[in-house]
């Protein structure tokens, strides 16, 4: 080769080099790889609704085998000592969005009419001005979407709640209870109907499939995802379902009908997972898997694992919930958790660590950050926690009997005291020696109730009245 042509031929090969390292200098490597350019995780939280602490395998449930959520257990971490914010819903779903206290913006029981919301001295929707778990997450780049059940404003006769983009989400898919409810889901001005396009017993499916299209079409960020089946509450409308040799359709309200839904939702658990794995998203998510609140009263007492009190109740059965998390090769797989206390108002601070996602100054949230519990680590709490379900006797009522709990609670390191907010009914238990609730030692322990009485009273003063 003549040496004019070698000089040529270094010239142009460093042209190459300097065009390739001029491009790969404005672009990063992973437009070379498609790899995402955010690598922070993605996060699913799986609200269910009205699961009893124990009606799946892992956590001692009979009922029908659920391997796909106990797969999830296996994969992750159980808690057995975590908590919702409330026994009912709405409340316990405010809980969560913002982090704090669902008293302190007026929610104390589940939303319904004007008047039942009036009556009950709580507020007609969520403040969209409140923290928003995915307000936070949205502002740190994260795509965030909101697939099933709301029941924070909307629905009956109340139209002006504001819509899911007012508290963050970018996309959203809602049940009836909702300020913008899927037409698919709704045929008629109701929760839910025989004549809707989406069948009671395909809603969990529907759900899971919003939520894996959202994560396909946003393989280029993270995505913090809500998905809230409506399912296991009451009415239980399974398909019909060839193990099944009794009359069709079912009592909705028995424990034959329960099992097959119970059952269905487990597949779709397992749907979620599998999807996952075929987007190649499963060792880069946190799913977490838990329940708004207990069951209602049913079967004999055994969907609460022998805990007392149900839905309505701030005894345990109410407030006590099934909790999984999954992060593949940073939570411990196979573990159990069984000493860490754990609320919902935890999740805005230990996700936002989780994820990266800075928080505002000036949010004051009632939770604390349990990210390093939730790796692993477990930890006593240093702070207490409280509970208030209704502030009268006109919009709710109690499950009778042994389940009437007062409407005030908290839990201090192993003491639980309940109570009526006018001071009356004062029961003490230790939640280490006696997590059944059995025996009330408040007259044998006069010491610790008085001053966890004092501790109780003083945060019920400090939550706002509504002003009606």
């Amino acid at each position: 080769m003549q040496p004019q042509h070698k000089w040529k031929l270094k010239i142009s090969l460093a042209v190459v080099i300097a065009a390739v390292a001029l491009w790969t200098g404005r672009h990063p490597a992973y437009s070379v790889t498609h790899a995402r350019p955010d690598s922070r995780p993605n996060i699913i939280f799986v609200l269910t609704d009205d699961m009893g602490f124990s009606d799946i395998g892992c956590f001692g449930g009979k009922f029908v085998p659920t391997p796909n959520i106990d797969c999830l257990a296996k994969e992750g971490r159980m808690f057995t000592q975590y908590y919702s914010a409330a026994p009912i819903c709405s409340p316990s779903r405010a809980g969560l969005l913002t982090g704090m206290y669902p008293g302190r913006w007026n929610f104390t029981t589940f939303l319904h009419t004007k008047k039942h919301n009036r009556d009950a001295e709580q507020a007609d929707f969520l403040d969209p001005s409140a923290p928003s778990i995915a307000r936070f997450f949205k502002n740190a780049g994260y795509a965030t979407g909101h697939f099933g059940k709301w029941h924070l404003g909307g629905g009956r006769d109340v139209k002006n709640a504001p819509g899911f983009e007012q508290y963050g989400y970018d996309e959203h898919a809602s049940t009836y209870e909702s300020p913008d409810a899927d037409p698919l889901l709704t045929a008629t001005n109701w929760i839910w109907s025989d004549k809707d396009s989406i069948k009671r017993w395909d809603r969990s499916k529907y759900f899971v499939d919003k939520t894996l299209d959202f994560l396909s079409r946003h393989k280029n960020k993270p995505c913090f995802v809500n998905l809230w089946p409506d399912d296991i509450h009451t009415p239980w409308v399974p398909r019909k379902d060839p193990e099944y040799t009794g009359q069709y359709p079912m009592n909705r309200e028995e424990e034959a009908a329960f099992k097959l839904v119970l059952k269905e939702y487990d597949l779709q658990v397992g749907r979620l997972m599998d999807g996952l794995k075929k987007l190649g998203m499963e060792k880069n998510t946190i799913v977490i898997f838990t329940s708004d609140n207990g069951p209602l009263p049913s079967f004999r007492g055994s969907r609460a694992g022998g805990l007392r009190g149900t839905k309505l109740s701030l005894y345990e059965g109410g407030t006590r919930m099934p909790f999984i998390v999954s992060w593949p090769g940073h939570i411990p797989a196979g573990t159990v958790d069984g000493s860490s206390v754990i609320s919902a108002i935890d999740i805005i601070p230990s996700l936002a660590r989780l994820g990266n996602v800075p928080l505002p100054k000036e949010y004051a949230g009632d939770g604390m950050d349990r990210s390093a519990v939730l790796l692993g680590k477990p930890a006593s709490r240093t702070g207490d926690l409280f509970w208030e379900y209704g502030r009268n006797n006109i919009a709710y009522s109690y499950p009778g009997g042994n389940n009437k709990s007062p409407n005030l609670a908290m839990r201090s390191g192993e003491w639980k005291l309940l109570m009526n907010n006018d001071g009356t009914d004062i029961q003490l238990y230790n939640m280490v020696k006696d997590k059944y609730e059995t025996t009330n030692v408040a007259d044998s322990e006069p010491a610790v109730t008085a001053k966890l009485k004092d501790k109780l009273l003083k945060w019920r003063k400090s939550l706002p009245e509504l002003d009606q």
